[in-house]
């Protein structure tokens, strides 16, 4: 078994590899974690589940954006009249029908970043509140096949830091 340490602020959280799919960490009216691993670890789920309670805002940036799952829940939150704005990183340009494509068709506000090499942010902020990270893609590779991890971190002042 793997042990893995990681440290937020003046948290430790240690997980036991292929123990649970997800781990809850919370403390009395404090931040709240919640930690997802693929492959078939419920990230993709735990996104959605999220991106529905979105009552406000909707931020996200990402390296690779093809997931038709956490898609259509992004779209139904703009519908919901929440303002939702998504940054890509300029690989996704290339695709024949991008997700930029996708996303600015379906009238979500979509920037390209091209000002970096690679734009490698795999991040969503909700309601200035919640913070979901990690290196999730947001594909379905990413749930089904690879080694990915998840992070969702309910903060106020850590997501005010956009």
């Amino acid at each position: 078994m793997k042990w893995i340490t990681a440290s937020l602020a003046t948290l430790t959280i240690i997980i036991l590899i292929g123990s649970s799919p997800s781990i809850t960490l919370s403390q009395d009216k404090s931040p709240t974690w919640e930690v997802y691993f693929s492959p078939n670890g419920g990230c993709t789920e735990a996104i959605i589940r999220k991106l529905s309670k979105a009552k406000t805002s909707v931020l996200i940036q990402a390296y690779l954006f093809s997931s038709e799952p956490i898609a259509k829940a992004l779209l139904d939150t703009h519908k919901e009249v929440i303002e939702v704005e998504v940054i890509l990183d300029k690989s996704q340009k290339t695709e024949k029908y991008s997700a930029e494509d996708f996303f600015a068709n379906s009238g979500v506000p979509t920037k390209i970043d091209s000002a970096h090499n690679i734009a490698h942010n795999k991040i969503i902020i909700i309601d200035d509140e919640t913070v979901i990270t990690g290196s999730f893609n947001f594909t379905k590779s990413a749930e089904e096949k690879n080694a990915e991890n998840l992070l969702m971190i309910r903060d106020k002042k850590l997501a005010e830091t956009q």
